[in-house]
C-alpha cells in the first residue's frame, strides 16, 4: 500500500501544483497503481489475518487492515478491482481533463475502501 500511496502522492502533487500535468508521467503512475491494485487483495489470504484488538501497531504482530478484510473479502476484492479499473482508465487518458476526472473518481474509491478496511487511528 505504501508503494501505491507514493504513486498517488506523485499524481496528487501534479493535480494540485497549478502547473500543467506531464500526462506521460501521470499516466505511467496510474498504470502502476492499476497493476498493484489488481494484485493487492491477493496479499490477504485467510491465514494472514493477524488482527488483534488493542494491539500495538507493529507490522510483525499487527496489521492496519480491519477484520472486515477477511470477513467480507468479496467486497474488499470488488473495491480493489473497481479502483484498479479506474486507475487503468486514467492510465489511458489522452487529455488532462479526462485524467483529472478519472483520478477524482479513483481518489473517492480509495478513500471509500480505506474507510471500511483500514483501522482508524486511536
Amino acid at each position: 500500500m505504501d508503494n501505491i500511496d507514493s504513486h498517488m502522492d506523485a499524481i496528487d502533487w501534479m493535480l494540485t501544483s497549478g502547473k500543467a500535468i506531464d500526462l506521460t508521467t501521470a499516466t505511467e503512475h496510474a498504470d502502476t497503481i492499476s497493476v498493484m491494485l489488481m494484485a493487492f487483495p491477493h496479499l490477504f489470504p485467510p491465514l494472514t489475518n493477524q488482527w488483534r484488538p488493542n494491539a500495538v501497531r507493529d507490522p510483525a504482530h499487527d496489521t492496519f487492515a480491519t477484520p472486515d478484510v477477511w470477513t467480507n473479502f468479496s467486497e474488499f476484492y470488488r473495491q480493489a478491482a473497481a479502483a484498479s479499473s479506474l486507475a487503468f482508465t486514467a492510465s489511458r487518458a489522452r487529455h488532462e481533463g479526462d485524467f483529472r476526472k478519472t483520478m477524482a473518481a479513483l481518489r473517492t474509491a480509495c478513500d471509500s475502501c480505506h474507510a471500511v478496511f483500514v483501522k482508524a487511528d486511536p
